[in-house]
């Protein structure tokens, strides 16, 4: 995910944290974890364009994995200066 994240967005800040346990028994939750995410990321690419925008922007660079393995994933997505 960080990988895609990067060479996608460039990203200046990416936090990326695995929330699977706190998800056990839970719609969704793979004992092997990596199935529920929460996703701080910073780039300049995402200047000008709407919370919407930026989570489709996200979204976007992860094709396939939103499909296959992750079940759930919170963005908190902005760009540089921003709070």
């Amino acid at each position: 995910m960080r990988r895609r994240l990067a060479e996608a967005l460039q990203p200046t800040k990416i936090e990326l944290i695995d929330d699977s346990e706190k998800h056990r028994g839970h719609g969704g939750y793979n004992p092997a974890g990596e199935s529920h995410f929460t996703l701080i990321i910073e780039s300049a690419q995402f200047a000008g364009n709407s919370r919407v925008e930026r989570q489709r922007m996200v979204h976007a660079a992860l094709g396939d994995l939103l499909e296959e393995r992750v079940h759930a994933l919170s963005i908190r997505a902005q760009a540089p200066g921003e709070e």
